[in-house]
């Protein structure tokens, strides 16, 4: 039997993307420092259930950015906690937020990179260390997806 190109393709695409879905997932348990990456990958789809509320440990003193809805609450080993949620202020301005409302706030950061659809952080100040990233997402009308991992400074 001859298969066509566009058969093919679709065989490829399915390949690719069950490869997406099972290999990029973050493990729920991490023994590392923080220099893992808090999600490597966003969820799919857009939240429509009301914000979780942010554990008492969240740094009172790090910024959220106006209408952030919190979608997951993760504890990690070394008092480490992870906070994901759904901003729908878009890319560029979460990205200022970010850039300009932690340094505001006492937080320095560092080892930081923007790329076209992601950019990420890591940031410390007296009492916490952290790291931020942030994933744009085609399925939630311009919202963006913002993980904060936190921990208690060393």
């Amino acid at each position: 039997m001859k298969s066509s190109p566009l058969a093919a393709a679709v065989l490829a695409g399915a390949v690719l993307g069950l490869a997406a879905v099972t290999g990029c997932s973050a493990p729920t348990t991490n023994a590392g420092s923080l220099a893992a990456t808090p999600s490597a990958t966003a969820p799919a789809g857009c939240p429509t259930a009301a914000s979780l509320r942010l554990p008492k440990d969240f740094p009172a003193s790090l910024p959220m950015p106006d209408g952030a809805l919190v979608t997951s609450v993760e504890r990690r080993s070394g008092e480490r906690l992870v906070v994901a949620m759904v901003v729908r202020s878009g890319f560029d301005r979460t990205l200022a937020f970010l850039q300009k409302q932690l340094p505001e706030a006492g937080y320095t950061l560092r080892e930081g990179e923007v790329e076209e659809d992601d950019a990420e952080s890591n940031f410390s100040s007296a009492t916490f260390d952290g790291r931020w990233t942030l994933r744009k997402t085609s399925d939630c009308g311009g919202g963006v997806y913002l993980t904060y991992l936190t921990a208690p400074a060393t």
